[in-house]
């Protein structure tokens, strides 16, 4: 069975140490396990390391240790994740403030990820925001990028019918 390729932001990793949302928490780490178990194929990218280096410590040591708990690849920086970002800015998918947000996504789907996983519901998940990318994919050739919470994912939201 193939396993489905996650693109995590960085509020799922920032998530796993949110004593402050103990459910939000709760439901990351069961994704943790899920992911520890070889369940899924995790995707991060040099957002998600900016954003945790600038995490202040003890926090940022934590989603270190969290992270060197499991496998995942590290997406590298290309024109083509730049263009597509710079796509959904010039398609008011997310406005200009949020430019993390449009790489986050980006990257996801250059990288042809099943799906981004993240607690950011004001700008990702959001059905402005998954329509608006649905669109801009459309345009630029993209196919249609999911975009759930840890929840969605382990209470059994989403299925891999391969």
């Amino acid at each position: 069975m193939k396993r489905l390729k996650l693109y995590l932001d960085t509020s799922v990793i920032s998530h796993l140490d949110a004593p402050d949302k103990p459910d939000w928490m709760a439901d990351t780490r069961k994704l943790w396990e899920a992911i520890q178990s070889d369940k899924f194929e995790v995707f991060i990218s040099p957002v998600d390391v900016m954003e945790i280096d600038a995490c202040p410590e003890p926090k940022r040591a934590l989603l270190v240790e969290w992270l060197q708990q499991i496998e995942y690849t590290l997406l590298q920086q290309t024109d083509e994740v730049l263009d597509l970002a710079e796509q959904y800015q010039k398609a008011g998918v997310l406005p200009i403030k949020s430019t993390r947000d449009r790489l986050h996504i980006a990257y996801a789907c250059v990288n042809n990820c099943d799906m981004i996983v993240s607690w950011n519901f004001e700008h990702l998940v959001n059905y402005k925001t998954i329509a608006g990318v649905k669109a801009a994919n459309a345009l630029a050739g993209y196919k249609e990028m999911p975009i759930y919470s840890p929840t969605m994912i382990i209470k059994g939201d989403v299925h891999d019918d391969t």
